[in-house]
Parts: C-alpha cells; sequence; structure tokens
C-alpha cells in the first residue's frame, strides 16, 4: 500500500482498478526486409486494425457525445481509406525494401508537411487528421497499446500524467469513477471538466505515473485530496463509507434544488453554472442553477478536424437557451483559445509564453472570420432565451470597442438579411489582466457588466503558472492584493449601476463565499456540482454582517491572516 497527497479537485471516492493513460512509444528502426509482400500485408492488418478501433470509438462518439464530436472520427476513417496517402506506403515499402514503420512515417510527414503549407484552410485541416490516424496505425505496428479512453468499457480510475479537455470530454461516468494526475491544480481544465462530469479526481500529485501499475487497485479522495495505491480491506471498507457518507451529504443539499439562494438577512444572490457543451444543462438543471454564468464556447472547437460551422454553433446555442428558457441567463463567452488550450487545425505559431500570446480576443480581432461566424450564431440564437455575450481576455478599451462594433456590424448584417435578433442582449467582459482590474472605473461606463475570471486574474496578478506546482504556493485567492482587485472591479460596476459577477473557481470556495458576499458580487457562477454547497453556505451567512469586515480583510498582510479571519468570524474549521 502506499499513500500519495495531491489536490483534491473534483469532491467524492472512486474505488476502482488503474487504467494508465500514457502516449505510446512510437520511436522505431529503420530496417531493410526481406518479404516485401508480407510487410505490406502487415501495414494492411494494422489499418483494418485503426479502422475497427475508430468505428467503435465513432458510434461511441455518437451515442454519448452526439454528432459534432463523432464527426472528427468519419474524418480519421477518411484518412484510412484514402488510396492517396496509402498507396504510396505500400509503394515505398515494395520500391525500397523498408519497414512498415519507416515507409508510414516518412510518407505521412510528407503529406503533412504539404497539406499545412497550402492556401486553402480545408486542406490545411487535413494535416491534423493525417497526424492522428498514422500514429494510431504505427501504435499497431509496434504492438503498443494506443490508449482511447471514449473505448473504456469497465469500472476503472484513469491515471495519467495530465488530460486534456479532449480527453476529459470523452470520459464515460458509467465506467469512469475517477482519475488522478501528476499536474495540474483545481483550476486546470481537467479538473473543471471533472467537476462537470461529476467525476472524483485528484491532481497535482506529482508521482501516480511512476507509482501506480496497470490494474492495480486505486482509491481517489477528491474531497481531501489522498490516492491509496493497493489499500488493504480496512482501508476499502472505510473508504466505502466515506463514499456512502458524501452520497448523504449531497441527498441533503439536494432538497435545497429549487430554493431561491438567500442570505440570513433576506438579500438574494445569484448562483449560476459554468459549462462547456450543451449536454452540461443537465447538470445545472440537477443541481438547482438560476442560469448559465459561464458557457465555454471553445468546447465547440475542440476534437474536431476542423472549425465548427455557424450552423453547428447555432443548433448548440439555441439549445442551451432553450433549455434554460426565457427567465435564466445565459452568459457565454466568444472563443477563448490559446494558452494551454489549441486547436491544431489552425496552426498556430509556436509562442515563448502562450499564456500571454496570441489567443482569445486577441486570436478573434485579428482572424475576425472566426469571429463573426461565431457572433453571428450567437445572434440568431438570441432570441430563444435571455443571452448575455462576454468578451475574453480583454486589456484595453479598444480591444472592447472593437468587439462590440464587430458585434453590432453582424447584428446589422442579420438583420438586413430579415433574421431576427433579439434587442435586449447584454454585453460584457471578462475581467482576467491585472491593468483591467485596475482601471475598471473607465471599463466600467462602456460595458453591461463584469464577470471576473480569477483563474487567470490570480496567476497574471502573482506571476505565478497555475499549472506549476513548484509556484504553486503563489496561487493565493485570498491574497490582499487580489482582494482589492475583484472589490475595486465590484465598486466600479455598481458605481455605474452595472452587476459583477465571477466565473472563476474562486466564486465555489467556502472560504471566499464569505468574503465576496461582503464585498458585495452579484452573481457566482461555479461548477454545477458546487452550487447546492454554496447555497447551504450562503443561506447561513449575513450579508451585512460580512460588509462589516469589508475593510479589515482588505487591509490584512497576507492570504492566511486573510483565511484565519474568515474562519473566525464564520465558525468554519
Amino acid at each position: 500500500m502506499s499513500h500519495i497527497k495531491g489536490i483534491g479537485a473534483s469532491s467524492g471516492i472512486a474505488i476502482a482498478k488503474a487504467y494508465r493513460m500514457e502516449a505510446p512509444d512510437l520511436s522505431y528502426d529503420k530496417k531493410d526486409i526481406d518479404s516485401p509482400d508480407q510487410e505490406v500485408q502487415r501495414f494492411q492488418d494494422a489499418i483494418e486494425t485503426s479502422k475497427g478501433e475508430l468505428e467503435k470509438i465513432k458510434d461511441h462518439a455518437l451515442k454519448t457525445l452526439g454528432e459534432e464530436k463523432a464527426e472528427i472520427f468519419s474524418a480519421h476513417l477518411l484518412v484510412l481509406s484514402d488510396p492517396e496517402l496509402l498507396q504510396p506506403i505500400q509503394d515505398k515499402i515494395k520500391s525500397e525494401n523498408v519497414n512498415a514503420e519507416a515507409a508510414l512515417d516518412e510518407t505521412a510527414n510528407m503529406f503533412i508537411d504539404l497539406f499545412k503549407n497550402m492556401d486553402n484552410e480545408y486542406m490545411r485541416e487535413r494535416a491534423a487528421d493525417i497526424q492522428d490516424v498514422t500514429k494510431r496505425v504505427m501504435a499497431h505496428l509496434l504492438n503498443v497499446t494506443f490508449p482511447d479512453p471514449a473505448l473504456i468499457d469497465e469500472k476503472v480510475v484513469i491515471v495519467a500524467e495530465d488530460l486534456t479537455p479532449s480527453d476529459t470530454a470523452q470520459l464515460n461516468k458509467e465506467f469512469v469513477q475517477g482519475f488522478t494526475t501528476d499536474i495540474g491544480g483545481r483550476t486546470s481544465h481537467s479538473a473543471i471538466m471533472a467537476r462537470s462530469l461529476e467525476i472524483p479526481a485528484v491532481v497535482g500529485t506529482k508521482e501516480v505515473t511512476e507509482t501506480i501499475n496497470q490494474n492495480d487497485m486505486v482509491i481517489v479522495d477528491g474531497i481531501d485530496g489522498d490516492v491509496i495505491v493497493n489499500p488493504s480491506d480496512e482501508q476499502i471498507e472505510e473508504y466505502k463509507q466515506k463514499q456512502a457518507d458524501f452520497e448523504k451529504q449531497k441527498q441533503e443539499w439536494a432538497k435545497l434544488k429549487d430554493e431561491s439562494t438567500k442570505t440570513a438577512d433576506g438579500q438574494h444572490v445569484e448562483l449560476v453554472a459554468n459549462i462547456g457543451t450543451p449536454d452540461d444543462v443537465d447538470g445545472v438543471h440537477g443541481n438547482g442553477g438560476e442560469g448559465v454564468g459561464l458557457y465555454r464556447t471553445e468546447f465547440l472547437y475542440m476534437g474536431k478536424s476542423q472549425l465548427p460551422t455557424e450552423e453547428e454553433q447555432y443548433e448548440a446555442y439555441k439549445a442551451v437557451l432553450e433549455s434554460m428558457g426565457s427567465d435564466k441567463p445565459v452568459v457565454v463567452r466568444t472563443l477563448d483559445i490559446g494558452g494551454d488550450k489549441e486547436l491544431e487545425y489552425l496552426d498556430l505559431p509556436e509562442e515563448m509564453n502562450p499564456f500571454l500570446g496570441y489567443r482569445a480576443i486577441r486570436l478573434c480581432l485579428e482572424r475576425d472570420d472566426i469571429f463573426r461566424t461565431q457572433l453571428r450564431a450567437l445572434l440568431r440564437a438570441s432570441v430563444y432565451g435571455n443571452l448575455k455575450i462576454m468578451f475574453p481576455m480583454i486589456a484595453t478599451l479598444g480591444e472592447f470597442r472593437q468587439a462590440k462594433a464587430l458585434l453590432e456590424e453582424e447584428k446589422a448584417n442579420l438583420k438586413s438579411e430579415g433574421t431576427e435578433v433579439s434587442d435586449s442582449i447584454e454585453v460584457g467582459m471578462m475581467v482576467e489582466i491585472p491593468a483591467t482590474a485596475v482601471i475598471a472605473k473607465q471599463f466600467a461606463k462602456e460595458v453591461d457588466f463584469f464577470s471576473i475570471g480569477t483563474n487567470d486574474l490570480i496567476q497574471y496578478t502573482m506571476a505565478a503558472d497555475r499549472m506549476n506546482e513548484r509556484v504553486s504556493y503563489l496561487y493565493q485567492p485570498y491574497n490582499p492584493a487580489i482582494l482589492n482587485l475583484i472589490n475595486n472591479v465590484i465598486e466600479a460596476a455598481h458605481a455605474e449601476g452595472k452587476w459583477a459577477g465571477m466565473c472563476g473557481e474562486m466564486a465555489g470556495d467556502e472560504i471566499a463565499i464569505p468574503i465576496l458576499l461582503g464585498l458585495g458580487l452579484d452573481e457566482f457562477s461555479m461548477s454545477a456540482t458546487s452550487i447546492l454547497p454554496a447555497r447551504t453556505q450562503i443561506l447561513s451567512l449575513s450579508k451585512e454582517e460580512m460588509a462589516s469586515y469589508k475593510d479589515e480583510i482588505l487591509s490584512k498582510d497576507t492570504s492566511e491572516e486573510v483565511v484565519e479571519f474568515v474562519k473566525e468570524k464564520t465558525g468554519q474549521k
């Protein structure tokens, strides 16, 4: 038995055998061969095996993720049937007497380079398909396991160095009981997706991939951040009881599902959810969400081989708006790609520091063809609910004005085409750059609302990468510098009669909630699974009392002093 400590990223207890998800070693030696015909047959067998796997994955994706996500696997199957790719590989095996691995790699790389440099966007997108598919074929030629989270059909705990958002989106919670990773934190995208899927997760352990072997029995305690490897029977029973206690607690929280969120002194605040796909809306309703405070639209663009069309986006936005109804707001964040969220088919330049580089609104303003398509889809869907649009990563007033001008242009274009558009769409922005928070007073005159994105605001203010465990001690939500910036944004909004929300993970944090209540935050947006615990906490807090501590909290010297003060005043352990 071994005990590994990490960061509890998604509450709950998982007990199951380990499924190691790691990129296979696809290195090979180029060899001369004696029988080209046998080598061609070996290549064709690898192709057929890959096709069979992709058919299964496509069927699974169709059932669990919908047509949009299944589309990428259709594209991959087309590549595996394309004689213009397959024939040159077979010809190379025969003419040069080389092994299939070398012929596949050299030919595929030639096509990838060729397509990447073409002017035609569709052809550039084919490069990503060829890259993905040939990795799978190569794995079969080398007889190594190619991990497929979508094909898991037994109860497991995923063990990985990290999980990409597209990996996490493929997890079937019926079989994947939980996951644990070497890297990441509570605000990493895999952790956020785990909370959306209600899968227990422990991240940032530094050592699970070194310690846990395939099929080891594993306990993942997402409540306290513990991972137990090959536990004793007594430990399994102990954690089964903890699992049952947690389920009982969830049942108590569920009694508040249809209640409004009011403080002990009768003040209403809005508790809404962060979502990534239309499928997440069920979780919003099931957890008593009063709306959607952040719809991360980038998931529409991920796990695909090309940009989503206007129609595809329109259908996704419409589905969410219709599901929430006219009384529950849906705040949609426009495309936020870059940093740790890449799109292979866009072929963006490599950057020394992508988190501070060409991303989010910066990309959209330069690639306004992509941006306008999204804006048109949003505007068309606006008549089906209470839509609010916000722009991410705004650093200057000029950026906000330019983005809003494009929105107004597309609104005018649609109306001139005879398409109905809502006239009551609020247009706001994310506050996640310290410079924006400092001059929030100027922005507040032009926006309809602010949504504070603390995941990035904290890392930018503290100059500490939130994905880097070595500097994780600097990721301090309760640091007085952060709290003063948040207070500045809320005060600026209220001075102009605007509302201020928060869509970072801090909004659902039990230490932060009393502070944010006292600062006057109007809307708390969080993972759907955090809503009922947060509602339970807010019902016991007096907003007036929390506000009376505001000046004292903001004048504290350290994060630790803030935490100690809040615990003392609220009776938290």
